[in-house]
């Protein structure tokens, strides 16, 4: 018996123009799910399209001198231009992902005008959808730290909850998915504590899910000598999710009284 392998690594894809980086105009959110912005609010709080053109500026303006926001994420950015590559090559051209800019409807900024009426707060995503699943995970949650500890995490999520396993009906377009989840780095206990008052149940933990950059290193776990990548430690996960049946069985109330909380 005799067999080939012919596959060879991909080669690195050529840098982004300074036009491409920020996409298309108009900007074509290419999602597998519709979008609809109307369905996509609280009284407090707003879920926007993330358009780099829009919003991409201001949030590296809040976080590139500290980028501590994502020390809990696989992955991390020493620059904008490296920022505005992951927007447009992770998540607008994958048709599973898609990013929003959260709105605080609360706080008036009448120098950006772009954030129609209100502050821009941070951004949480849709990632990893499969669409013949009817299934999503709530991903990319970030809250700038002058918002966290107020009613804005708690009504972004809540506002995405309901928007996905809410079925639709008069004068609210939800997509009636069956199953949302939540992963969450092992140490980022906020965001487990987050994920679970929302009515979230916790699954278990994925043991090395994920391969961290060197610069995330302090908070990974060592991988053994000799391996490909000795300076790439390791991530265990903690996997969470709501379903359908669990939203219609007292989750929906539960979302709901957290995002009412003053």
């Amino acid at each position: 018996m005799s067999y080939t392998n012919s596959y060879h690594p991909p080669s690195s894809p050529p840098l982004l123009s300074q036009g491409e980086l920020y996409g298309p105009d108009p900007y074509d959110l290419n999602f597998v799910y519709p979008i609809h912005v109307a369905s996509l609010e609280t009284p407090r709080v707003k879920l926007v399209p993330f358009i780099p053109r829009v919003h991409a500026d201001y949030l590296w303006s809040q976080v590139s001198t500290d980028l501590d926001l994502f020390r809990y994420f696989p992955f991390t950015w020493s620059t904008k231009e490296a920022l505005l590559t992951y927007f447009e090559r992770e998540v607008r051209q994958n048709i599973n992902n898609v990013l929003f800019a959260v709105i605080d409807k609360t706080r008036p900024d009448p120098e950006h005008s772009e954030f129609e009426g209100g502050s821009f707060a941070g951004v949480i995503g849709l990632y990893n959808s499969v669409s013949h699943n009817l299934s999503s995970e709530i991903a990319f949650v970030a809250v700038l730290p002058s918002f966290q500890r107020t009613h804005v995490a708690s009504n972004a999520v809540g506002a995405l909850m309901k928007y996905c396993l809410e079925l639709p009906n008069a004068g609210f377009s939800g997509l009636g998915l069956r199953r949302l989840e939540w992963k969450a780095h092992s140490k980022n206990a906020p965001s487990v504590r987050l994920a679970e008052r929302m009515g979230f149940t916790r699954e278990g933990m994925m043991r090395w899910h994920a391969i961290l950059q060197p610069v995330l290193a302090k908070d990974g776990k060592k991988p053994r000598e000799g391996e490909k990548w000795v300076d790439r430690y390791g991530r265990d996960t903690v996997f969470l999710s709501v379903c359908w049946d669990e939203w219609e069985n007292g989750v929906k109330e539960l979302a709901q009284k957290n995002v009412d909380r003053v």
